[in-house]
Formats: structure tokens, sequence, C-alpha cells
């Protein structure tokens, strides 16, 4: 088992992400630079990544999960999934456009949000106790981005967990729109969307596909905080996990989620401004 990160290598690896950020311009994988990190010092890494951008002035709204299906956790070798923080910053309105340059290489996602009306505190927090704890469910868009290469330009390595944990869980952006329901009026199993690029069908998927109940995720979510003595806060957005692929987002693309009878969610990408 290898030692933990050192404090001076955390802050240099969040600093480092915090840049590419503002540069728009992904850095060189952690996991190649630092082969022995483990996902408990990819979470250090980014514990201090959002420190750097709370002091920078942005204030954490929510928080994501991500890798919730068996197939994408068998992707990465994990058997959990991962989490990340959710900025002020990051919220776009429902059929708004994204400024171009804002995003790297982002890629769009279907997911639920919940909405708190009461704090969550682990360990010991249930699917029934999120359904009690949400004031309502939502549907939602997930925008991903990656401040680390994806692929190494010199060896063709992906990017692994350590790297996308670092990275805030590739978490960048946020449209929340449809029809608001109150988590015990559906069955939030059964939600389905489609999810279309330019009016052509990408992706489809239903929320059972996320941890058997979307809710599941929120419940591990505040159990997996509690040993850092962090809660799920009242009016948090906790994005619960995707339940289609990543479709990947060029400029002048629109996406639209359509949700049947809880209504659609959708945003656009403003086109590259010529110079």
């Amino acid at each position: 088992m290898s030692a933990p990160m050192l404090p001076e290598t955390i802050a240099e690896c969040a600093q480092r992400l915090y840049e590419a950020e503002q540069a728009r311009k992904p850095i060189r994988q952690l996991s190649l630079d630092f082969p022995e990190m483990t996902i408990e010092d990819a979470y250090a890494v980014q514990r201090a990544l959002v420190d750097l951008k709370v002091a920078d002035g942005r204030a954490v709204r929510g928080r994501k999960i991500g890798l919730t299906s068996k197939v994408m956790q068998r992707a990465v070798s994990i058997d959990e999934p991962d989490y990340g923080a959710i900025f002020d910053d990051m919220f776009f309105d429902d059929g708004g456009t994204v400024p171009a340059g804002r995003f790297i290489q982002p890629r769009v996602e279907v997911e639920l949000a919940f909405v708190l009306g009461a704090d969550l505190t682990g360990p010991g927090v249930t699917l029934y106790d999120v359904l009690r704890a949400s004031e309502y469910v939502t549907p939602a868009l997930e925008i991903l981005d990656a401040r680390v290469q994806m692929s190494d330009p010199e060896t063709g390595h992906l990017r692994t967990i350590v790297d996308t944990i670092a990275d805030n869980a590739a978490d960048a952006g946020i449209v929340l729109g449809g029809r608001v329901v109150r988590p015990h009026d559906v069955d939030l199993r059964w939600v389905s969307a489609l999810l279309l690029r330019n009016a052509s069908i990408e992706e489809s998927g239903v929320a059972a596909a996320v941890l058997n109940h979307p809710a599941n995720g929120v419940a591990w979510l505040a159990n997996r905080l509690a040993p850092h003595g962090v809660s799920l806060q009242a009016g948090e957005v906790i994005l619960a996990g995707s339940f289609t692929k990543p479709v990947f987002a060029l400029p002048g693309d629109t996406f639209v989620a359509d949700y049947g009878p809880l209504g659609t969610v959708s945003c656009a990408f403003a086109r590259e401004e010529l110079s």
C-alpha cells in the first residue's frame, strides 16, 4: 500500500488543474506523473481544488455523482461511483446558450437532480431518508469537461479514475428544466429520457440504471462524505448520476433531453467566434 501523497504534491496538482480550467488547456494526466496516486489522494486533490475556487469567490451550490452504472464502473475498474462539487457559475438556463470558449471538450449527460429541503448527514443515510429530505426532483442535463488530457498524445494512455476524480469528477455545468415533481409523486426508477443532439436521438435511458434507484446515489454520497465531516445541505442541488452515455458537444450543437411526462430540458452551444 502506497503512502498518501504529500500535502505539497496535492497542492501542486490542484494548482495545475485550476490553471488548466482558466487557460482552457488540458494538462498531462496526473496518473502518468504520479503512478502511485490512489483514489483517496485524488479526492484530496479535488478538495484542494475546491478550496482554490472558493478562495477565488465561487460558491458550492451542490454535488454531482458520476460513474453510477455498472458498465461505466467496470470500464474504469472501480466498484463505486465518484463525486464532485457544483459551483454557482456552473448553472445555465433551460433553453439558454452556453458561451463559446467556456469549455475545453464538453460532453452532455441526462440525469435527475434532487433539490434538498433538509440536510442529509451520514453515515447510515438510506434511500428513504433521501426521499424524505428532497423538496423536489427535476430533469437535468450535466455538462462534463476534461481539464486533464483524455488520451496522452505520446503514449495513447487513457485517463484513469484518479485523473477524473482529481478533476472535480469532470463536472463543468448543469441545466435544470422540465417538470418539477415531489419524490413520492412518481416512481423515479421508471423516469426515462431521450437525448437529442440537433434533433437526432443520440442516447436514451431509464433512471433505474443509476444504482437501481437514483436516490441511492444521493444516499451513497451522504455516507461517503461523512468521514470528512461534510453533510449535504438543504437547498443544495444533487445530480444523482447519468442514465445515458455522454455525448460530445461541438460549437453550434443544440441538446434536448425529452423526459416524456416530465417535460424537456435543453441548451445550445454557441458557435466559435471568428477572429
